[in-house]
């Protein structure tokens, strides 16, 4: 935050589910200006970010008041309409480009003289300026995932350089059981059991680079607002597991299915137990 009181603009980079959107969101909150909010596309045009051409009026004016002399006026006016970038520029709002290295790096390059320069340039036109000088109120605050995600691309570094990188990181266990809570309402020893259910399976799956925290919060909030026991004896449990993380893993189904199994077998040991000694004891009432 202390960045963007002294005026630079921010960058948080990291990989997917760390929650680099909620905490720019947050971020810009914070400061008490109106937000707009960007996604990041391989279609963008730079005219997707400052604006363009929208419309005409057309103005025709004949005029025959002496019948032998004929005058025509014929007026074609374009009408420019602003883009989110530019409205920012001059209102002084706060941008949110969320995953800016989804659109093609000479798309962004508009940004430079925005954050070096403070001026956006515009196309030519005959109704207003080309250049804009930006509200110093303005701030933009990039996020991106890590170069090696599909449909990402390379960030210059001219742009690199005009902003504060922030690499962000998954948060530490106790940091998530806390999230967890705040969110879904669970109680801390569920959101504990679940936290590090999700960390073991990711761990066993080889699956350590894709955030989790996407996955403790929906296992949470289902449970919760359920009240699905978090309980590996239960079947909806076992469901709510298996529709969650099985779909994250890069493993084939059925073998995600028995890393799964023995995960749940590792955190809910007692249950196991309990459940072998009754089916012990139904062979032997049989027999």
């Amino acid at each position: 935050m202390r960045y963007l009181k002294s005026g630079y603009s921010v960058h948080l980079r990291g990989p997917a589910g760390v929650g680099k959107t909620t905490l720019a969101l947050h971020l810009a909150h914070l400061r008490r200006q109106p937000i707009v909010l960007m996604f990041g596309d391989d279609e963008f045009k730079t005219s997707d970010l400052i604006g363009n051409q929208s419309g005409y009026t057309r103005k025709k004016v004949v005029d025959n008041y002496i019948h032998t002399v004929l005058k025509v006026e014929d007026e074609l006016k374009h009408h420019w309409v602003d883009s989110r970038l530019t409205l920012a520029c001059k209102e002084g709002f706060t941008l949110v480009y969320d995953e800016f290295n989804r659109s093609r790096p000479e798309v962004n390059n508009i940004l430079l003289s925005v954050l070096e320069e403070k001026m956006l340039v515009l196309p030519p036109n005959q109704d207003r300026s080309e250049y804009i000088q930006v509200n110093p109120r303005f701030r933009v605050i990039l996020t991106s995932n890590s170069e090696e995600y599909h449909g990402v691309h390379s960030t210059q570094d001219a742009l690199l350089d005009r902003v504060v990188t922030i690499n962000m990181g998954e948060p530490d266990a106790l940091t998530e059981q806390e999230i967890v809570i705040r969110q879904t309402g669970i109680d801390a020893e569920k959101a504990e059991t679940i936290v590090n259910l999700v960390r073991t399976f990711r761990t066993t799956v080889g699956e350590e680079k894709l955030g989790g925290l996407r996955s403790c919060l929906i296992i949470a909030k289902v449970c919760h607002d359920h009240d699905v026991p978090v309980n590996a004896q239960d079947p909806n449990f076992q469901d709510i597991c298996a529709d969650i993380l099985i779909s994250r893993a890069s493993l084939p189904r059925g073998e995600a299915m028995e890393k799964l199994q023995e995960v749940l077998q590792e955190f809910f040991p007692v249950e196991v137990e309990q459940k072998t000694v009754k089916r012990s004891s139904r062979r032997t009432k049989k027999s």
